[in-house]
């Protein structure tokens, strides 16, 4: 997949099929989008181009936005990568921008850049400037510089029956089942792993501080995680606290990962955590010792379950 950073940057003599949203999360309901997409495009032999925008329009239309996001930018973008789109144009998203009539951006991006032959796009779609234009006039659109519109029904979308919004809210209310399900995939999150206060190691479970310099990421809500990791090629299983340690009377949010089988130095390493299952609410304990308990059946919690998910196969770990 060719990355481009800017509509002005894609260049192309080849017609192309194309969608264009937000994206965020690239779950279920929009992989079913690009895997209409594709098909079309493998029966016509056009490129597939999608357009997507960074900062998410939120952000800069809205003051005060507190829209927290599914992905990274560069976490969209590894996993578009891996639905086999031959384009990508991730486009800055500013005022200049939203100002763009909807003829305009028809006209002036998707027939005269994009090279466009048909455009696939949800029923409720909206676009141009304050969002005035609809899916009847991109139809007509279609008809004055020759592309064809094609539509995802409401029903189709209904079938699916998932939205970045709903995964956003099962992530706040700690259901991470729910939004893996929504997502087709493990929540992930990536970041730098930095030093920490090192208290996991003075009780047995050294931890990397995973620190995520995307303030705009969405954090899951605090508590105790089932998760891995792809470290130098190999799955690293272990499990994740999301919190502000109040046994030992923290105040920062903090996320820390005690990693089962793996204890190479990661230290300023780039990692990406993928969430599997949430254990239990974080906790203040009475004792370093009772934490150091919670944190040993923590762990076989966490290993009956990895278990469980690699069907039953044993799976070693060190202790």
């Amino acid at each position: 997949m060719k990355i481009f950073h800017s509509i002005n940057d894609f260049k192309s003599d080849a017609k192309t099929i194309v969608t264009l949203g937000t994206f965020d999360g690239v779950h279920i309901g929009h992989t079913k989008i690009i895997e209409r997409l594709l098909h079309s495009a493998s029966t016509s032999g056009c490129e597939t181009l999608l357009l997507t925008f960074f900062p998410h329009p939120r952000m800069v239309l809205q003051d005060q936005s507190e829209i927290k996001l599914l992905n990274t930018i560069n976490e969209k973008s590894m996993l578009l990568d891996k639905t086999g789109l031959d384009n990508l144009v991730i486009h800055p998203f500013d005022k200049v921008f939203s100002r763009l009539t909807a003829e305009e951006f028809v006209k002036n991006i998707l027939v005269d850049q994009f090279n466009i032959s048909k455009i696939i796009i949800g029923h409720d779609h909206r676009f141009g400037r304050n969002r005035t234009a609809s899916i009847d006039d991109l139809i007509i659109f279609g008809e004055m510089y020759g592309f064809a519109v094609e539509q995802i029904s409401p029903q189709e979308i209904n079938e699916v029956a998932v939205s970045s919004t709903k995964i956003r809210n099962a992530l706040k209310e700690g259901n991470i089942a729910l939004a893996n399900t929504f997502l087709g995939y493990h929540y992930m999150l990536t970041g730098i792993v930095v030093k920490g206060k090192q208290l996991g190691r003075t009780l047995g479970y050294p931890t990397a501080n995973l620190y995520i310099p995307e303030d705009y990421k969405l954090i899951p809500q605090h508590g105790i995680y089932v998760v891995y990791s792809e470290i130098d090629g190999k799955l690293v299983y272990g499990m994740m606290s999301i919190g502000t340690n109040p046994t030992v009377g923290g105040e920062k949010e903090t996320i820390e990962i005690n990693y089962f089988d793996y204890d190479n130095d990661l230290y300023r390493r780039e990692i990406a955590v993928s969430i599997m299952h949430r254990i239990r609410d974080e906790e203040k304990f009475d004792s370093l010792e009772a934490l150091k308990e919670q944190l040993h059946q923590d762990k076989i919690t966490s290993l009956a379950f990895i278990k469980k998910e690699n069907n039953d196969e044993e799976v070693i770990f060190t202790d």
